[in-house]
């Protein structure tokens, strides 16, 4: 059997600016939620990937991550938020 992805299409969903900030956040939360799992799994630090020593270079805060590991996560955030809105749902911060 053969998987192939089949993502819906959000090309037409328009995020507005607020919904846009809100991906950043996002993106550092999925970061530090992938970050605490690797280390429960018992992953380090380590300037080079290696799966059998379960070392990994992402080990670091969201800021220090280079920006094409931040544009990962920013990505999957940002699809996130464009498939809950063409899905039909709003998106709406409520005021303290």
């Amino acid at each position: 059997m053969t998987y192939i992805p089949k993502p819906m299409d959000t090309s037409k969903v328009q995020l507005t600016n607020e919904i846009l900030k809100l991906t950043e956040l996002l993106s550092k939360h999925a970061h530090d939620v992938w970050a605490t799992q690797r280390f429960k799994d018992g992953w380090q630090y380590g300037e080079q990937r290696d799966d059998q020593k379960k070392l990994h270079p992402c080990l670091i805060a969201y800021e220090e991550l280079p920006e094409s590991e931040k544009d990962y996560d920013r990505n999957a955030a940002m699809q996130t938020l464009k498939a809950i809105v063409a899905l039909g749902y709003r998106i709406v911060k409520v005021d303290e």
